[in-house]
């Protein structure tokens, strides 16, 4: 991917102008004059990550490329910003101390693995983000969380099964699909 400052500094300009434009219209935006979402065309997985006083705020996005990254980063910052279950929606005020992060991903690839000990090894912890799969149930970690975490690979696995709603141990005990996507994070 490889994005250049000044794009970075675009990227994070799409996501707080959609965030400012939902509050005030209550509605996305089609366009911002402040920065031109377009030059993002091409499609790519992305996720909006907010913060506040460092603690999350949301996090809302999309693994696979469904659709343009900046009209991806527009629908994912309004999402993380009045959408996340976990927490209230953001208030106008609020929105000017939110800290703001991007995540834009490869495409997820399965981990190959004939016994769950392989993920072990094939995962690696700051360049792997994870998605499991297993009978309807379905999670997503970044690959930021377990180094902010300070996870060693077998907690990971274990934080994405409850991510999904499933028991620490599944990927150890059940058939599950694991795919690893890598992402470049601009903050």
């Amino acid at each position: 991917m490889g994005f250049s400052g000044e794009q970075r500094k675009k990227l994070l300009l799409i996501a707080r102008k959609a965030i400012e434009y939902y509050a005030e219209k209550g509605e996305e935006p089609g366009a911002l004059k402040e920065v031109d979402i377009g030059e993002f065309g091409m499609a790519r997985g992305v996720f909006v990550t907010l913060k506040e006083n460092g603690e999350l705020r949301g996090c809302i996005g999309f693994p696979l490329p469904i659709m343009p990254l900046g009209k991806a980063i527009v629908k994912a910052a309004i999402a993380a910003a009045f959408e996340d279950p976990r927490f209230s929606s953001v208030r106008k005020e609020e929105i000017k101390n939110l800290e703001m992060e991007i995540s834009v991903l490869t495409v997820p690839e399965l981990v190959k693995a004939s016994k769950p000990e392989e993920y072990l090894k094939k995962v690696k912890i700051g360049r792997d983000g994870l998605i499991i799969d297993h009978m309807g149930y379905s999670g997503l970690l970044l690959p930021q969380v377990p180094v902010e975490e300070k996870w060693t690979v077998e907690e990971y696995l274990d934080y994405l099964c409850m991510k999904a709603g499933l028991p620490q141990k599944t990927w150890r005990e059940r058939p599950v699909v694991i795919k690893a996507f890598q992402a470049e994070i601009i903050h």
